[in-house]
């Protein structure tokens, strides 16, 4: 594992597979490579074309933290690797709310960025699904600064996740309890990173409306019903935007998937 510094200090960990255009691999919520190896066997997978970065976002993993927490920080964590990777442009692929992050950087102008690829980004924008409430961030905070984080890991899973109560209370007794815990401060910062866009609401059309570049957006076609609106909504909403739906369930897809429409997409097949 390697680290680059970002630039307001914070050390950002990461592992890199193959060499070639640079991957900048962006996990959502409670994500990073040491419990999602998806990552990493994509990078295999495209080893012989593209240089693919798996890293922890900062306050996960090997990765620090350093307050306060903005948006911008975060896309500052994503320059920084592509820096590392020679100045880019790079591909920025996000899963779940990492693609709202990697949007969100190629829309800042502050990463040269050649294509984003979003993973069923978790838009609420209908009433198939009951929206975020309106102080979830707030409330996660609080929760978190009284040393209560199973707390704020109970109102992501069930609030953000929409799992029910008692399948959210059978995870406390699980291996995956203590990791959940120890991620729970960063919770906050894909609820901010969210804003709006789980409120039920279109998409705004202003937050990426500078995107030039190749926007490929993918769900799963066996995926939860409600994570479908959300991706077509966006398709539909940015001009260099074309929907995928492929093979996967339960918000993910497996490498094997992932792998050959990356590389479909960078190569404009």
């Amino acid at each position: 594992m390697s680290t680059v510094t970002s630039k307001d200090g914070t050390t950002i960990a990461f592992d890199t597979y193959g060499d070639g255009r640079p991957l900048i691999m962006i996990d959502g919520a409670t994500g990073y490579p040491a419990i999602n190896p998806l990552n990493a066997e994509t990078g295999r997978l495209l080893a012989d074309e593209f240089r693919t970065y798996a890293y922890d976002r900062r306050g996960r993993g090997n990765s620090t933290d350093t307050a306060p927490y903005a948006i911008e920080r975060e896309i500052e964590d994503i320059a920084a690797l592509v820096d590392h990777a020679g100045g880019g442009p790079a591909v920025l692929f996000g899963w779940s709310s990492g693609g709202v992050l990697a949007l969100d950087a190629a829309a800042s102008g502050l990463v040269p960025v050649s294509h984003v690829v979003t993973f069923e980004p978790p838009f609420v924008v209908d009433d198939v699904r009951p929206p975020l409430p309106a102080d979830y961030v707030e409330r996660l905070d609080a929760a978190n600064a009284a040393g209560r984080p199973g707390d704020a890991v109970d109102l992501f899973m069930t609030a953000a996740a929409g799992m029910p109560p008692e399948a959210v209370t059978g995870l406390h007794e699980s291996d995956f309890w203590p990791v959940m815990l120890g991620i729970a401060p960063t919770l906050a910062y894909d609820g901010r990173i969210m804003g709006t866009t789980m409120s039920g609401n279109p998409l705004p059309t202003d937050r990426w409306a500078s995107i030039d570049v190749p926007v490929l957006v993918m769900h799963g076609i066996d995926t939860w019903p409600t994570l479908i609106p959300g991706p077509r909504a966006l398709a539909e909403l940015l001009p260099s935007a074309t929907l995928k739906p492929v093979p996967g369930e339960n918000h993910a897809t497996t490498p094997e998937v992932l792998a050959p429409a990356l590389r479909d997409f960078v190569r404009g097949a």
